[in-house]
């Protein structure tokens, strides 16, 4: 079996950078103009922890509470994000509070938002599970003066003052399409993605542009037979991965943008004993 992931450290330090700065300074930016800020390239990814956490320090004017709300608090993905933040805030002498659910779904994020808007924190960071439904009470936690940072899934626009890409978009539809078209023979058959919550505005995103893509002549051989949801749990994702053996039995490659879902395609696929008819790929951190 091949299993193709996009292994990175996750460091968010520039998020903190940012919350940081934003919470020292006097004005609030507007949300409707709130910049999207690209993360560092994988190959600086190793040095960005320090540097940034070293501006970090600079740039506070003193420490500060940092409410860090993934998605759920069971994908080490995130895990390995929180550890630029951590960094951060060591140099200012600040806290981070990390809350969330055990559970991928957009109304288990409310009260964690609201909990730590009663607490009176000085910036929320959140990936957002669903963009519309988290944002009324992020706006809330704006207008009581929390700064919102948005990271890996975006909070809608007004709900945040800033958004930290960790990609281009638009280079990862593309990978994984050509990832798909790598692993299936001579760039032909079917294939099926298995994403993480259907809400989520990143793997939306990577997804739809993974199939614009395979609309280029290039990848006229591949078929997309389906994409299905396994909401970023394990077991979810695993029953999903198994559905997709069993409906489509010509399937050549399942692309799995998220790493609980590229785990659990990948266990499945070789307790099948299919491992050399059906490849699986995608991106996840890299957690070891």
């Amino acid at each position: 079996m091949e299993l193709r992931s996009a292994g990175r450290s996750i460091a968010l330090a520039s998020v903190a950078v940012l919350i940081f700065s934003a919470c020292s300074g006097s004005s609030t930016p507007s949300p409707s103009a709130a910049p999207s800020v690209a993360a560092p390239s994988a190959a600086a990814s190793a040095a960005a922890p320090s540097a940034a956490a070293s501006a970090a320090a600079s740039a506070a004017a003193g420490p500060i509470t940092v409410g860090y709300l993934p998605k759920d608090i069971v994908n080490q993905y995130f895990a390995a994000a929180k550890t630029g933040v951590d960094k951060a805030a060591a140099e200012t002498g600040s806290k981070v509070i990390q809350v969330g659910p055990n559970e991928a779904k957009p109304d288990l994020q409310i009260p964690f938002i609201t909990d730590l808007t009663t607490q009176k924190v000085g910036a929320i960071i959140i990936s957002a599970d669903g963009k519309d439904e988290v944002a009324p009470a992020l706006k809330l936690a704006m207008a009581a003066g929390i700064k919102v940072v948005g990271f890996d899934s975006s909070p809608a626009v007004g709900a945040y003052d800033v958004f930290v890409n960790q990609v281009d978009f638009s280079g990862v539809g593309v990978n994984l399409a050509d990832w798909a078209c790598e692993l299936a023979p001579s760039c032909t058959g079917d294939i099926a993605i298995l994403s993480a919550a259907a809400t989520a505005t990143n793997q939306n995103a990577w997804i739809d542009l993974m199939k614009t893509t395979l609309k280029l002549d290039k990848y006229k051989g591949l078929k997309l037979v389906d994409t299905v949801y396994g909401n970023d749990d394990a077991t979810v994702s695993t029953t999903q991965a198994q559905g997709l053996l069993t409906k489509y039995p010509n399937l050549k490659v399942i692309v799995a943008p998220t790493t609980v879902g590229i785990l659990a395609a990948a266990q499945v696929v070789k307790q099948a004993g299919k491992s050399a008819t059906v490849k699986v790929t995608g991106s996840a951190s890299r957690t070891t």
